[in-house]
């Protein structure tokens, strides 16, 4: 599919629909955002990761609006087509008053066209408010790094079918409540399998394997200039691509073709 036009929240379900699969990677400011939609990525994702990759923290915690607004705002101004989503970032969200007043700064000053939040169940009335307003929701799913201290690491979530079954009964729930895009984070490729073809909304995978409708890394890990250790559910694009550009344009090519994420991506 080819877009002249911004991708909205209709265009993603068609491509869904139509068994295209979606491109995403984060993006934080104005250079890269131009980079990663002329290489045709469909979401630029103005993720809170940017605490760890850009400010040098150890979480994605210390990432506060003020940041986010910032952020989103440099990436939203060089963008023309791709849809831009960020994420509210920790404890902006935590009722769903707060919630409204977060989303509409990341749309009113920054230019985002959807929210991303993290959390199940505990979540649902928020993602109904904010949909009902009119603010694209992506609900986010599985590994919650907002919530590292209380998951006690970055783990896989859903393993076990009690906790599987947990997972897929939050997915049908943030759905009912008018979520857009749902995301799943570090979960089993088989649990993330079922989940997308549960819901007719599209489903975004990061370490959770192949049978999703989308795909997103962080930027800096698919280029393999972040510091320390590569998380095992990305690749670097840029070793086998030779400059930034052409290993973006890898990168979409391998998740539209379905070459990427392999087995060895996936849990």
């Amino acid at each position: 599919m080819s877009h002249t036009t911004r991708i909205t929240t209709r265009t993603l379900r068609e491509m869904k629909q139509a068994g295209e699969k979606i491109t995403c990677l984060t993006s934080y400011d104005a250079s890269f955002a131009r980079i990663l939609e002329d290489a045709g990525v469909d979401i630029l994702l103005v993720g809170d990761s940017l605490g760890m990759v850009i400010q040098g923290h150890d979480s994605t915690l210390p990432v506060d609006l003020d940041d986010m607004v910032y952020h989103t705002r440099a990436v939203s101004s060089a963008s023309e087509s791709a849809l831009v989503m960020a994420d509210l970032p920790f404890m902006s969200y935590a009722t769903p008053e707060q919630a409204m007043a977060s989303a509409a700064r990341l749309m009113k000053e920054g230019g985002a066209q959807m929210v991303k939040l993290e959390g199940g169940a505990v979540m649902v009335d928020t993602v109904r408010q904010l949909s009902a307003q009119g603010i694209p929701v992506c609900a986010h799913l599985g590994l919650l790094p907002q919530s590292v201290n209380k998951l006690g690491g970055y783990r896989v979530q859903g393993r076990d079918s009690q906790a599987a079954d947990a997972m897929l009964a939050d997915a049908r729930a943030m759905e009912t409540a008018g979520a857009d895009v749902l995301l799943l984070e570090c979960v089993p490729a088989t649990l993330a399998g079922e989940i997308t073809a549960a819901l007719s909304i599209p489903v975004i995978g990061i370490g959770a394997g192949p049978h999703c409708d989308a795909q997103v890394l962080v930027l800096y890990d698919m280029l393999g200039i972040t510091p320390g250790k590569r998380p095992r559910f990305s690749k670097d694009f840029l070793q086998q691509g030779g400059d930034i550009r052409a290993a973006v344009a890898a990168y979409v090519k391998a998740v539209k073709d379905g070459s990427f994420p392999a087995a060895e991506h996936s849990f």
